[in-house]
């Protein structure tokens, strides 16, 4: 039997997970040939796409722009010639939404557009996009057998540059691409320290550190490069890295296109358009959702499909998840995508105001009414997408009203007789198991099947602990840059508590641990001993198992911190403590009598 045909085959079940149409821009720009180079620069400048696909008036792609296209044509005073003088100049392939991700590597172009049988524009697809599904099928990879055979055979077939180094910062692996652009031979490479390979690496940190880092810009040659650094785990341990050399730099040219565009566009939005605006630049989108595990990319994978099609869609997950970043993301992937993003936790508005607060009212509709009444939330998301939060806490009255909305899609103002149509996407989440409390007939049966055409679960963060590494060198990142201090970095030993602990609050607290430890701690990298007590409890007292051990006497003040430690977490509540601790409450207390605990 071959010894490559096992990874062989691993890489063909990889490469039916990542298609083409899992990781392409399902929304991009689009504009006629007829439209002038002004035009399609305005056109970028607002959307701050970095590229414009041209197409027939049956939506067949025809050709590509790009700013590098459009600026010699800017500044030569040109900019009123029609975009069909320059068709043809952009080298682009056109390729099939099913293709394989890893075939287009091998192209050595920079955009790929797809389409379906019929030749219509279906989505576009560029070198970022690509890289961003190597990264993802590269961690996928290192969990499988043949782990260095397959990825011998990925990395050879990748256009980018991609260095493998192992847990001293030796380079193990090392591609022909990465090869060819630092003019440094494979063989050599092989062997040698990462940081005597290439230049300005920080492969080496990503070792020591276990933090990924994504779309980081390194000088190499004297050029700015986009890099991926991926740390390898196996058993709780980084056991190497790989890095990704991404493409050259990103360039000036959107500022050049916002800074002549720019007085234009203050005279001509009005100050609803530049809230709208304001409202689009906060927007998350999939890429920015961090996570690289098996849960989350199949969430992911998830919202990418079902984001173009005119469905509701269910969010099911625990508080502090990420539902409304999942939401945001779908909508802009969406053809809502130009309309506005409206949400509403409908655990936070009060009962007797629900109805108002979606369905707007009419002037005098009760006491205290506005004068000309005020729109509600329906009529604020024409277009757009309406995102219910927490719509389990509904009152059953309201998920009548609700349901009729969905069917007949109208609705009346409250006081008023006149019937609005709504063309708006909704979008539901809940923190509860929706269809237990159709059981306890908490909830609608026909409003549940209504909003949940498509669910998409999201998992809590104890159940994706790959994804702790990302989230911590995210938001390490954001939150020193929001406080405007040094990027702190953080130990390897700390890393582990963040990953073995529980995480009940989810993202929501391993960020506010992490801001807390950014605005207290002066030191530049946080250590183990600098994480709140109760981060330590969950790795002291794994070993503790419906009673506390029987400890020997060296041992009695490591269990005295663990109690201590509970009962710092538990805010003083012994009840809750002992619980936690698996003991009886009259066991506790004699603890902390023996240990003089208050």
């Amino acid at each position: 039997m071959d010894n490559n045909f096992e990874p062989q085959r691993r890489i063909k079940e990889l490469e039916d997970n990542f298609l083409v149409q899992d990781w392409m821009d399902s929304v991009p720009l689009t504009a006629g040939a007829d439209n002038s180079v002004q035009e399609l620069a305005e056109l970028m400048a607002a959307s701050q796409k970095e590229s414009v696909v041209i197409v027939s008036s049956d939506n067949k792609p025809i050709g590509l722009v790009t700013p590098q296209l459009l600026l010699p044509y800017l500044l030569s005073d040109t900019g009123n010639s029609p975009v069909a003088d320059f068709l043809g100049k952009e080298d682009f392939i056109i390729i099939q939404q099913n293709e394989p991700l890893l075939n287009v590597y091998r192209s050595n172009v920079a955009w790929f557009i797809v389409r379906d049988e019929k030749n219509k524009l279906l989505g576009l697809l560029n070198r970022n996009n690509i890289s961003n599904g190597l990264s993802d099928l590269l961690q996928k990879a290192d969990k499988l057998e043949h782990t260095a055979e397959i990825l011998d055979i990925v990395l050879e077939r990748a256009y980018e540059g991609v260095a493998v180094v192992d847990h001293n910062g030796v380079v193990i692996q090392f591609n022909d691409a990465y090869s060819r652009f630092i003019g440094i031979d494979k063989h050599y490479a092989l062997g040698k320290q990462v940081e005597e390979i290439i230049e300005n690496t920080k492969l080496h940190h990503t070792v020591r550190t276990g933090l990924p880092e994504r779309g980081a810009i390194q000088y190499i040659n004297g050029q700015a490069m986009v890099v991926h650094r991926l740390p390898l785990w196996k058993n709780g341990k980084v056991v190497g890295a790989v890095g990704m050399l991404i493409f050259e730099g990103l360039n000036e040219l959107y500022k050049i296109y916002e800074n002549m565009q720019k007085s234009y566009r203050n005279e001509q939005l009005t100050n609803e358009a530049v809230n709208i605006s304001a409202e689009r630049s906060a927007r998350f989108t999939l890429d920015e959702i961090i996570g690289q595990s098996e849960s989350t990319m199949h969430s992911k994978s998830l919202a990418r499909k079902i984001a173009k099609k005119q469905i509701t869609v269910l969010l099911a997950g625990e508080s502090g998840t990420g539902k409304e970043l999942f939401a945001q993301s779908i909508h802009e992937l969406s053809p809502f995508s130009t309309g506005r993003f409206i949400s509403v936790n409908c655990g936070a508005v009060p009962e007797h105001l629900i109805e108002s607060e979606l369905f707007g009212y009419e002037e005098g509709a009760f006491t205290g009414a506005k004068k000309g009444g005020k729109p509600g939330k329906f009529e604020l998301a024409q277009k757009g997408t309406l995102f219910l939060d927490e719509i389990g806490e509904m009152p059953p009255y309201m998920q009548t009203k609700l349901l009729r909305v969905l069917q007949e899609r109208e609705f009346e103002r409250v006081g008023g007789l006149e019937s609005i149509k709504t063309d708006a996407r909704v979008i539901a989440a809940s923190n509860r198991n929706l269809y237990e409390e159709v059981k306890r007939g908490n909830f609608r049966e026909d409003l549940y099947y209504r909003i949940n055409i498509v669910e998409i679960p999201i998992s809590p963060l104890r159940e994706r602990k790959e994804d702790i590494p990302s989230l911590v060198a995210h938001y390490l990142t954001s939150i020193c840059s929001k406080h405007q201090v040094q990027v702190k970095s953080i130990s390897s030993e700390a890393l582990q508590v963040f990953i073995q602990y529980k995480w009940e609050g989810n993202i929501r607290e391993l960020r506010n641990v992490i801001e807390n430890l950014v605005v207290l701690l002066e030191e530049e990298v946080i250590e183990k001993k600098h994480l709140p007590s109760y981060l330590l409890v969950e790795t002291e007292s794994r070993s503790i198992k419906g009673e506390l051990p029987i400890l020997r006497a060296n041992d009695e003040e490591k269990e005295k911190q663990i109690i201590s430690n509970y009962l710092e977490k538990n805010q003083g509540n012994k009840l809750k403590t002992a619980k936690e601790l698996g003991i009886h409450r009259t066991t506790l207390y004699q603890k902390l009598k023996k240990y003089n605990l208050k």
